[in-house]
């Protein structure tokens, strides 16, 4: 085992401190009841000595690989003393998602608990992504709802002295150069053909907009049964995977998030982590382009276009991940140019299968949530990176219990950008493939929204 970062990793940290935005994943649970505190007490122990318990520690080199390090600086259980309306749960998920995370200095996650007026109870556990991805997380909230702690040992911060820490960091530079030169000659091939493709970036109109301006992007959550779920996904032709594209699809195509011939540009992420990774983000991304005409009564062209980019995933190499080896040497400066060009295709659009996730991901009292799911916030970002990068809009998905939970994050530059608005998409998305969506967060005895587009929007 080696305390180095991963490339990756170190790209996504650097990446964050060159923009200002922290990507952060926010595990949310929902009881209809009051929780067990000692319970939650318990899952924040161990949540303590799990795979969240290490921080980030840099390298004394400028241009040197950072490390891992074991973290001692969590931040105690936040506990809301003021109810709050079921309907001002949002409201209180987007304040903990702005909660102050550092994977260098630490805290790196925050677990905080909010009573609802109606006698039940929100949680939320706000993690750095640059800590972990969702699967690793979902193995840290399995093992600390089980009491299992982690075995891995990180060195103490500041353990190497400083010459010995320059001498190891030095190496390891010089054993990096030969990939260093593939990186940069694959850099000056992007950049000409971000430069060739992506024309001039669209820009916030400046008598209404500011574009440094700090922005929550829009947000939604709804949760679907999951018999219906694969009833309507097989009734299509395709599988839970190309059912979620096929939303995706649809919601982008509604918003206008599509290239030149209307087709859908999907970024797939693929999970790689394997038993003793210690990698942060143990993912890869596979780039589908779909045609969301027929998405809703046809998935099997979206199926045959995704199993055919799974099979190649081995055969072609991202590019992207040919930039990784001079991501020590860029300059910060220089850094948000680089984000930019990495992110690929302005109009990509994220589409994310957790698939089954182990029941005991919704047990953070000990007891089984009514609802659990996860999802992707960037705070800090700014209106301007959201522009010099395209905007965004991604898909979430999950299993769990019998329910498959999607939490979708969206802005379009240049385009009015609220809740209200995506949900309303998201209901007309929902609609035309005939699916039942539950309101977000309601109480369990609530009527759903029914797939016909009437009632509440979701």
């Amino acid at each position: 085992m080696t305390n180095i970062l991963d490339l990756a990793d170190q790209a996504l940290f650097l990446g964050e401190r060159a923009t200002g935005a922290t990507s952060v994943i926010q595990s949310i649970w929902v009881y209809d009841r009051a929780i067990d505190i000692d319970g939650l007490r318990r899952f924040h122990h161990h949540l303590q000595r799990g795979r969240l318990a290490r921080r980030i520690e840099r390298s004394p080199l400028p241009f040197g690989r950072h490390r891992w390090v074991m973290g001692s600086d969590s931040s105690d259980i936040e506990f809301a003393q003021i109810p709050r309306p079921r309907e001002e749960f949002d409201a209180w998920l987007t304040e903990q998602a702005h909660t102050p995370l550092d994977a260098e200095h630490g805290p790196g996650w925050h677990l905080a608990t909010v009573p609802f007026t109606d006698g039940g109870t929100g949680v939320s556990l706000v993690v750095a992504h640059s800590l972990i991805d969702g699967v690793g997380l979902a193995m840290a909230l399995v093992e600390a709802t089980s009491g299992v702690d982690d075995a891995i040992m990180w060195p103490l911060a500041g353990s190497r002295r400083r010459w010995r820490a320059v001498r190891e960091d030095a190496r390891q530079t010089a054993r990096d150069i030969p990939a260093v030169g593939r990186a940069t000659r694959a850099a000056i091939r992007m950049a000409r053909r971000h430069r060739r493709d992506a024309g001039k970036p669209a820009r916030a109109p400046k008598h209404i907009e500011r574009p440094d301006e700090r922005i929550a992007l829009p947000s939604a959550t709804a949760f679907i049964d999951a018999s219906e779920w694969d009833a309507r996904a097989q009734s299509l032709g395709g599988t839970s995977n190309a059912l979620l594209a096929g939303l995706a699809a649809d919601a982008a195509q509604r918003m206008g998030r599509t290239v030149g011939d209307g087709a859908v540009m999907l970024s797939i992420p693929v999970n790689e982590r394997t038993d003793g990774d210690t990698r942060a983000n143990a993912v890869t991304n596979v780039d589908v382009t779909v045609d969301p005409t027929n998405a809703t009564s046809d998935l099997r062209g979206i199926r045959a276009a995704i199993k055919q980019a799974l099979i190649h995933l081995n055969d072609v190499q991202d590019e992207r991940l040919a930039l990784l080896p001079i991501v020590p040497l860029v300059p910060k400066r220089l850094m948000r140019r680089m984000v930019s060009v990495a992110t690929g295709n302005a109009a990509s659009v994220v589409s994310s299968n957790l698939g089954e996730v182990p029941s005991a991901v919704t047990r953070p009292d000990g007891t089984d949530a009514d609802y659990c799911t996860a999802r992707s916030v960037y705070p800090g970002v700014t209106r301007a990176t959201m522009h010099r990068t395209g905007g965004v809009l991604g898909f979430i998905s999950g299993r769990v219990n019998g329910k498959v939970g999607i939490s979708v994050l969206s802005y379009q530059p240049c385009h009015p950008n609220s809740d209200a608005e995506l949900r309303q998409t998201l209901s007309s998305t929902f609609a035309a493939f005939s699916l039942n969506a539950t309101m977000q967060w309601e109480s369990s005895e609530l009527v759903q929204t029914v797939a016909t587009g009437s009632g509440d929007p979701i």
